[in-house]
């Protein structure tokens, strides 16, 4: 059996991993020039946590995550208002999590993959010809090629989502916010920083610093926005936005010209009644996000993709398999999607009271035996996809 994964990120690659043990010749095709290292910090727990203990990647994850003590948020001044101590969340994972830089996360998969992968960048497919009985298409650089299944796992703006299932507007759900990240150089800001996790909020814009071990900075900012649509200048639209905004965003905002690469996007969901057609499938982002401010997309990703391959492995025929890994993870994704709408509201105060509310829980739950406050919010929709 043969499958074309569309997408080298982290439900791409888990899905080229699981498919390949289980005795699937596999072609994975990625528009980008080759692995990609931009990102930002993320929490591995839950189903991903599941999925790479069973993938025996935990040791090398080990090697590449951070020790996050506590996250601090400060304000104009840079003086500490409130802390979350980052063992609380640890407690209630029961210590299963771990926190890393998204590409580095996506380098421990790419090079736990078999050699008998194969693997296509600066590709992507022009034209989908047939998905029912056979996957027949034709790839940008002309070569047309067949396969019995077709994964689409290219994030939330999914190419194979839009020549299989239509336009992406019949699935997105902007959440009212846009979200970027970029890495610097700074040496007064990373003394500044102390290796701390820091956060300065305002009414609808907040920004993250942290550094990291390779000497840079990784900055994360996110703003209420009215229009869905991102800027033609994400530089530009950032400096707009979080210009006045005092602490070290001026440095921050300046070191952006010097970034390689700059992340930028909406905060939004993809909602649908059905994640396949034919043998086509989609897995991660491009069907089921939960939005970045949900905290656990790296997670599901890799908990669809283990999922897929065991479904695949179960049934009788893709056809049988795919409707089963639909029905097996959709309730579970409602559930998981309502969560991060909940949390994007929280993350993102969009008023000086609700940021004082913020303060304030965060305050309470340093209270011996009121830590209760926040474990509602730090385990919403945690659970995991994976039995």
């Amino acid at each position: 059996m043969r499958a074309i994964v569309c997408g080298a990120g982290i439900a791409g690659l888990s899905a080229a991993w699981w498919l390949a043990r289980s005795g699937w010749d596999i072609c994975l095709v990625e528009k980008a020039p080759g692995p990609r290292e931009e990102g930002y910090m993320i929490d591995l727990f839950g189903s991903g946590y599941d999925v790479a203990e069973r993938m025996g990647l935990l040791g090398r994850i080990a090697e590449v995550a951070y020790f996050v003590p506590r996250v601090v948020w400060v304000n104009g001044g840079g003086r500490e208002r409130s802390t979350l101590d980052y063992g609380l969340f640890r407690k209630l994972q029961k210590g299963r999590v771990y926190s890393l830089m998204r590409g580095d996360l996506e380098a421990v998969l790419y090079s736990a993959l078999p050699a008998s992968v194969e693997r296509r960048f600066s590709e992507t497919i022009a034209e989908i010809h047939s998905i029912d009985g056979e996957v027949d298409l034709t790839l940008a650089g002309g070569e047309r090629v067949s396969a019995d299944l077709l994964v689409g796992a290219d994030g939330i703006h999914s190419h194979v989502r839009n020549l299989v299932f239509g336009p992406e507007v019949e699935y997105f759900r902007y959440l009212g916010f846009h979200t970027a990240a970029y890495l610097f150089e700074d040496r007064s800001i990373r003394e500044a920083l102390a290796n701390r996790f820091l956060i300065y909020s305002e009414p609808k814009r907040e920004v993250g610093l942290y550094a990291l071990r390779d000497g840079r900075i990784a900055s994360f900012f996110v703003h209420s926005s009215p229009e869905a649509a991102p800027p033609s200048s994400p530089l530009a639209r950032l400096k707009s936005v979080y210009s006045g905004m005092s602490w070290l965003v001026p440095g921050t905002l300046a070191a952006g010209e010097d970034a390689s690469a700059i992340y930028y996007d909406q905060v939004a969901q993809i909602e649908m009644e059905s994640w396949h057609k034919g043998r086509a499938v989609l897995v991660g982002d491009a069907a089921y996000a939960v939005s970045l401010l949900a905290g656990q997309g790296a997670s599901l990703g890799m908990g669809g993709a283990y999922v897929l391959a065991e479904e695949l492995g179960r049934r009788t025929s893709v056809e049988e398999a795919l409707v089963h890994y639909y029905a097996r993870l959709k309730p579970q994704m409602k559930k998981k999607q309502a969560a991060g709408r909940n949390a994007a509201q929280w993350i993102v105060p969009q008023d000086r009271l609700h940021i004082l509310m913020r303060d304030w829980s965060l305050k309470l739950a340093k209270i011996p035996g009121l830590s209760s406050v926040l474990g509602p919010v730090l385990v919403a929709g945690s659970e995991s996809v994976v039995e």
